[in-house]
Formats: C-alpha cells, sequence, structure tokens
C-alpha cells in the first residue's frame, strides 16, 4: 500500500503527461489530421512516405548532422579538460566545481535570449561586436549572416556553456574512480606525470564514462530546439537555414496548416532514428563490454 501512495502520484503523471501523448502521436501518424486530434481519414503510410521524401525534413537532419559534428567533439574535450584541471587541485575544489556547474541550471531559453540580446547582437550592439571594433574589424550580424555562417558560433558557444559542467562532473567522478595505484605503479615504472600518464591510464580508465557522455550529447543534439528557435526566429517567422527537426516538426504541426498527423511521422521518424543511433553508437563503442 505504501509503495502505490509514494509512487502512485508520479506514475499517474507519468502515464497521462508522457504515455498517453506517445501512444496518441503514433496514432495520429496513421491518419490525415489537419486541425484536429481525433481524426477519422486513415492514410496508412503516406505521412511516412511524405516526410522521408520531403526536402525539408531531410534538411533538417542535415542540420542536426552538422550540430552534432560541432557540438559533441567541442563539449567532450572542453568538459574533460575542465574534469582534468579541476581534478588536480587541492584547495578550492568545491568552489571552482560549482562555478563550472552553475551554468547547467540556467534555462536554455535565458541563455539564448542573453547570446542574441547582450554577445552577438545586433551589427552596432553586443560584446563581440565591441571588441572586434576595440581592433578596427567591421561590425558582423552574426545570427544573419550566412556566408560565413557565423550563426553557428552563436548556437554552439551557448549551448557549450550550457552543457560543459554537467558534463564535466561526469568526467570527476570518473577520475576519482581512477586507483591513485595505477600512476604510483607508472611512477615506478618510469612513465613522466603530464601527456604520457594522462594518455596511457586516465583516458583508457575512462572508457565507460567516455561512452556515455558521447551517448547523451548525441541524443541531446537530436533534441536541440531551445536554444535555436530563440536565437534565430523573430517577428517574421523562422529563417530557411539551421532549421533542426524538432523547429521543422514544431512549425508542421503547430503553424499554419496545423498537420498533426504529418508532425507526428516525424516525430516518430526522428524517434526511431535516435534508437537506432544509439544503439549502433552502444555496439560500437562497448557500452556494457566488460574492462580489460
Amino acid at each position: 500500500m505504501w509503495f502505490w501512495i509514494f509512487v502512485g502520484p508520479f506514475a499517474l503523471g507519468l502515464a497521462l503527461f508522457t504515455y498517453v501523448p506517445l501512444a496518441w502521436s503514433v496514432y495520429l501518424s496513421f491518419f490525415d489530421a489537419h486541425n484536429t486530434v481525433t481524426p477519422t481519414d486513415f492514410v496508412g503510410l503516406g505521412n511516412y512516405t511524405s516526410m522521408l521524401t520531403d526536402g525539408a525534413f531531410l534538411s533538417s537532419l542535415g542540420t542536426f548532422a552538422l550540430f552534432t559534428l560541432f557540438i559533441v567533439p567541442a563539449t567532450y574535450a572542453l568538459s574533460l579538460a575542465l574534469a582534468v584541471m579541476v581534478n588536480r587541485l587541492r584547495v578550492a575544489q568545491a568552489f571552482f566545481r560549482s562555478v563550472f556547474f552553475l551554468p547547467t541550471a540556467c534555462s536554455y531559453v535565458v541563455a539564448a535570449l542573453i547570446w542574441k540580446l547582450s554577445l552577438f547582437s545586433g551589427v552596432r550592439f553586443g560584446l563581440a561586436n565591441t571588441v572586434l571594433g576595440w581592433f578596427g574589424a567591421d561590425q558582423t550580424a552574426w545570427l544573419s549572416t550566412t556566408h560565413p555562417p557565423w550563426y553557428w558560433l552563436v548556437i554552439v558557444t551557448v549551448r557549450l556553456w550550457l552543457q560543459a559542467g554537467f558534463y564535466m562532473i561526469l568526467f570527476l567522478a570518473g577520475l576519482q574512480r581512477i586507483s591513485p595505484q595505477l600512476y604510483e605503479a607508472a611512477a615506478v615504472d618510469g612513465a613522466r606525470p603530464g601527456w604520457q600518464t594522462f594518455r596511457h591510464i586516465t583516458f583508457p580508465q575512462l572508457r565507460a564514462t567516455s561512452v556515455a557522455v558521447v551517448l547523451l550529447l548525441v541524443i541531446n543534439a537530436f533534441q536541440a530546439f531551445d536554444e535555436f528557435y530563440n536565437l534565430l526566429s523573430d517577428a517574421r517567422g523562422y529563417p530557411p537555414y539551421a532549421r533542426p527537426p524538432l523547429v521543422y516538426l514544431y512549425y508542421t504541426a503547430l503553424g499554419r496548416e496545423q498537420n498533426l498527423g504529418l508532425g507526428s511521422a516525424g516525430a516518430v521518424i526522428l524517434a526511431l532514428i535516435i534508437a537506432v543511433a544509439t544503439v549502433v553508437q552502444a555496439r560500437w563503442l562497448g557500452l556494457g563490454r566488460k574492462e580489460d
């Protein structure tokens, strides 16, 4: 009885606000659902065929691939570097750990607006253009310049600032699990501290943590929405470039046409892509494999 008293409300909320909408979304994907969530016109796999042949949807997947190419290596390298530096501190370690982790508590919407209105604002204002002006460089419209695509700098840096601290904590946990005896044995064998020790001892011991971090980074990249939408959209709508899958599906399902069936089909396709990509990465990276 006490189990259901404590777990029941959460389980009920999870079912009503997560599992039922997910199941209904799959149901809608097989119907022509324009402006309704109770359609009657069954179209089978028609919505899926339309999405898979839609150039805009395929382009959004390409945007995701490019975003992943930028953000995953950058976040991995930065969070690992921060973890190694913080782990080596002998004083104020808790302070610096909290400082680097603090941005994780910030809302993606708030951070995107700070980047858009304060750091990379327009062609006359913003910290970035002010610094460029000190060196006599031309002012840049960061979010509307497509040649070169400076908007990627804004999108990647805001995501990097928001999530690097979280993955730093994961790497810190992995570093603290490494036995000091390994380093002592390496020193006896003549290993030099620094890069040699990191390459042959620290990095291999972080293999399980690295696999988990990479999987989480890729999944989170698939789910990118807030920073793209709040950085690039304005009163005129969303520009045709840098449109990730969730932004495209948002406009498909909730835009002028209100095509909930087509949007649901795209969401199911995206969920399947995430699932397949996660399983392939887990097998390739050896998730769950016993350590040597």
